[in-house]
């Protein structure tokens, strides 16, 4: 199913105007009021060009079939589509403020999860999970309240796995096309550019701990705190790949780091593992193949969050193995696995390490040629211990701190002897 979306500017809920937010939280409720019969002609042309707002959402229904009903303050136009391993659909929506109660839209019968908000490229979106493959038909679309609300109902039914695939394949993703690559990053002399990524953001929410803090915001917690540690020491200069609750796709993340003509990508994260024990920091570089099955795991769920916004992953491990080439040819691997090293030197004894901390792995994010990346998993919230040490500021600080000063290391090591 698709529908013509209007595109407008949209940044997250965290990023946006506040003025714009305010401006279309009042429009829905002026809506609401029926107070739009007495706006003028210009006050109705605004309403139009300011963001949708989503009023309400519910879920009913058991194992076999579920009724999804959102009410907007008007008719937004959207698409729908399809994506397998784990089956989800994705509702893809103009720029939307999502104003209903967080507890509104829970797991129930073959819906396992929802997430939804900002997607980037002034879009925002709305990703299901089921239980099995499924059609997701809008079954109904009209006004309630005497046209103050605009109704959809979608009723989610199971069908045939070949039926499913059918689906799949023929939605309709919107083509994102790159930037122009930047100039390849010259090597870095006395002053040392750190390009410092938060994992996850916007829609895509990451790890969830047993207590309900959020990869997403635990990242860039820390990407904060690791900038102003970066930021003490002479010779370093620091930008982040988000500042907010935004959504950026793994590619885009590799590409602000050549734009940044970055001479180092530190990537944060803090994933959930099915091994609920399991506990302590690990420091990932770029390899065509996992070291071992912990790797293979974080690295599948790390790589499939693109496919949220439509980015095809067909082609990442030829992807990876050209990469690979290019860096055999340089120094980067030498580079990416002296920073690692130095991080986990810097942890022993302060922050506790799982087994064999140094490991690898083919995360895209870490794919840039050009610039030496490591992932850092500060720990896992999955783990109720670690899940506490991440959310605390005393112990965010000491480890910014103490990651900080891997990179001084760094310098004056690996990056000594290239001059």
């Amino acid at each position: 199913m698709r529908r013509n979306a209007k595109r407008g500017q949209v940044e997250t809920r965290g990023g946006r105007s506040l003025l714009r937010t305010i401006a279309g939280f009042a429009a829905g409720a002026l809506a609401l009021l029926g107070a739009t019969a007495f706006a003028p002609a210009a006050d109705a042309e605004d309403a139009a060009s300011s963001p949708h707002v989503a009023i309400a959402a519910r879920l009913a229904g058991d194992e076999s079939r579920v009724r999804l009903v959102l009410d907007f303050e008007r008719e937004p136009d959207f698409e729908l589509h399809y994506l397998e391993n784990p089956y989800r659909a994705v509702i893809d929506l103009p720029e939307t403020v999502f104003v209903f109660p967080e507890g509104s839209l829970q797991q129930r019968g073959l819906v396992k999860s929802i997430r939804y908000g900002n997607s980037g490229n002034a879009r925002a979106r709305m990703v299901f999970e089921f239980a099995a493959p499924v059609k997701m038909e809008l079954a109904e679309a009209g006004t309630e309240a005497e046209g103050a609300i605009h109704r959809m109902v979608f009723d989610i039914t199971i069908i045939e796995q070949e039926d499913f695939s059918a689906e799949v394949s023929g939605s309709d993703w919107p083509e994102f096309v790159d930037e122009d690559r930047a100039e390849a990053a010259t090597p870095p002399g006395d002053t040392l550019k750190i390009v410092v990524d938060a994992g996850h953001g916007g829609i895509d929410g990451g790890a969830e701990g047993p207590a309900g803090s959020m990869e997403k915001d635990i990242t860039l917690a820390f990407a904060e705190s690791l900038k102003a540690a970066l930021e003490e020491k002479d010779g370093i200069r620091v930008a982040m790949t988000r500042t907010d609750d935004s959504f950026l796709s793994l590619s885009a993340r590799v590409r602000r780091a050549r734009d940044e003509a970055a001479d180092l990508l530190i990537s944060l994260h803090a994933d959930s593992i099915a091994v609920r024990s399991l506990r302590g920091a690990t420091v990932y570089t770029l390899s065509d193949k996992a070291s071992d099955a912990v790797a293979q795991s974080l690295v599948d769920q790390e790589n499939r969050e693109d496919a949220i916004v439509g980015v095809s992953l067909e082609n990442a491990p030829e992807d990876i193995a050209a990469i690979l080439v290019d860096l055999a040819r340089t120094e980067t691997r030498v580079f990416s696995t002296g920073l690692a090293q130095q991080v986990i030197t810097s942890f022993e004894g302060q922050v506790r390490l799982i087994n064999n901390p140094l490991r690898h792995a083919g995360f895209r994010v870490l794919q840039a040629p050009d610039v030496p990346s490591v992932l850092v998993e500060m720990g896992y919230l999955s783990n109720r211990e670690d899940e506490k040490l991440l959310n605390d500021e005393e112990w965010r600080e000491n480890t910014a701190q103490l990651l900080a000063q891997s990179v001084e290391n760094y310098r004056e090591t690996i990056l000594a002897g290239r001059r």
